[in-house]
Formats: C-alpha cells, sequence, structure tokens
C-alpha cells in the first residue's frame, strides 16, 4: 500500500476527493493546510498517479487498516449550538437538544470539519426562522440545506453545478438540481447560503442578491480573512463579518421593500 500526499484550495477540494475515489483511492485524510493524504492498495498505479496529480507526494505505507485509520481521524463534532455532525459508519447519539446530521466525507464537499462549513451553519443557528423559504448555492453534500430544514425552515432549494453532488444532497433534500444560481427565480429565497469560492462570491453576487425577497438575508462564506475586502466590494451590503480561523463568513441583508404611500 501506498499514499499520496496532495496540496489543494479549498475550493477544489470537493472536485479533488470525488476524482480521487473514482481512481480507486481505499480512503482519505484530511491534514492542516490545505493538504490530503489519499491511500492506494496497488503500488503499481504509483506513477500514472503520480502524474495524474503532479506535486503529490508519494510515500509506502506499513501494512495496516489504513481505511480505519483513515476514519479514526475524523471523530463527531458539535458545530455551533444546535448541530451534531457525525461520520456515517458511526451510531453516536446526538447530545440533548441538539440536532443529529449524518456526514460521508469523501463524497462531495462538507463534512461540516472545514471552519466554512461550521461558520455557515452557525449563522444559519441565528438567522433561519421557521416557515422560510431558503436557497442553498453550491450544496455540496447538502450538510446546509439538511441544516435548514432542521430549524424549520419550510422549504429549502439546493442547486449545484456537479451532478455528483446533486445526487448526493438529494438524499438530504428533495428540491435540488442540477444548475447554476443563474437559473433560480428572482425574489424567491428569504434566505440564500452560499459556501464557495471567493471568486464564485464575487461572479456570482448580483445573482445572490436578485434571488432574495425584500429583506432577505445572504449569508456567503469560503473566503480568507485577507479576501473579505475583494467580497465586501462585490457584496456592499455585507454589514457583519464572521471569522473563525483564517476563514469568514459575512452577512448581507437585502434592502426591505417601500411602503406606497
Amino acid at each position: 500500500m501506498f499514499s499520496l500526499e496532495i496540496e489543494c484550495p479549498p475550493e477544489r477540494l470537493d472536485l479533488l476527493v470525488a476524482d480521487l475515489w473514482e481512481q480507486g483511492c481505499a480512503g482519505i485524510s484530511e491534514l492542516e493546510g490545505g493538504r490530503v493524504r489519499a491511500f492506494f492498495e496497488d503500488a503499481s498505479d504509483g506513477d500514472w498517479l503520480r502524474a495524474r496529480y503532479p506535486g503529490a507526494i508519494a510515500r509506502r505505507e506499513d501494512e495496516r487498516d489504513w481505511v480505519q485509520a483513515a476514519r479514526d481521524l475524523l471523530q463527531p463534532i458539535a458545530v455551533g449550538a444546535r448541530f451534531f455532525l457525525v461520520p456515517e459508519w458511526r451510531d453516536d447519539p446526538a447530545p440533548p437538544g441538539r440536532f443529529r446530521i449524518t456526514v460521508n466525507p469523501g463524497l462531495a464537499f462538507g463534512t461540516g470539519v472545514h471552519e466554512t462549513t461550521q461558520l455557515a451553519l452557525e449563522a444559519l443557528e441565528d438567522y433561519v426562522r421557521p416557515g422560510m423559504t431558503v436557497l442553498d448555492i453550491g450544496a455540496g453534500s447538502g450538510i446546509l440545506s439538511e441544516a435548514a430544514a432542521l430549524l424549520g425552515a419550510a422549504r429549502v432549494i439546493a442547486c449545484d453545478t456537479d451532478p455528483d453532488a446533486v445526487a448526493i444532497a438529494s438524499e438530504r433534500v428533495p428540491l435540488i438540481f442540477v444548475g447554476s444560481v443563474a437559473a433560480v427565480r428572482s425574489a424567491m429565497a428569504d434566505l440564500a447560503v452560499a459556501n464557495i469560492s471567493p471568486e464564485a462570491i464575487v461572479e456570482l453576487a448580483p445573482d445572490l442578491l436578485r434571488t432574495l425577497r425584500p429583506g432577505g438575508i445572504l449569508l456567503v462564506s469560503g473566503f480568507e480573512t485577507n479576501e473579505m475586502e475583494m467580497v465586501r466590494a462585490a457584496l456592499p451590503g455585507a454589514t457583519e463579518i464572521r471569522t473563525k480561523g483564517n476563514w469568514a463568513l459575512a452577512v448581507v441583508h437585502s434592502a426591505p421593500s417601500r411602503s406606497r404611500l
């Protein structure tokens, strides 16, 4: 057995992990500093895999259950005041007062371990109100969609441009489609959440705002603290910035409707 240590920017992590599974890896561990370690059974594929992932660092591993070792690194985690995220192979019950959400690392971005996902979950706790319509843009594994539903949203609509992510998220939320936010009807959401890259936030900013009803709330995350000004420039209504480590989330309030005289 051998492993590859691969460096990857956060916004590409979901695509990398999905590709590693397609190439037959036996397990994946998320490391610090934007790196992952992927384990492979057949060392004969080493040269081909190194060519596929330039810059990856390969090493031969001792004979042990690396799949289980990789799983052991991911423990249940309490997020915010309401959520308890548990890997699918564990049966840990949620502590009293918390919602249990099952996560399947490796299938799509959004295991709850990353700071941006935690920021988004905590913000949903504060802003989702019963009866709301919530839009999850770039839904990934669907964790944020499920969280919004658990918090009382009456309707949750999710979208993603990755068909694999849509297939996974559809197990959590019934209203999901393959496509961009550009295809979403205007003024349909009380709250929209987008945990995506800063470049995508800037590019999609007009559509993100367009989907909100008057007085609606937009939560955007997926960017580092040193990228806040770029996000603020695209979303000048970002009046609140939350941080966790080097990562940030912006809260944007759309203008309320004007009453007629």
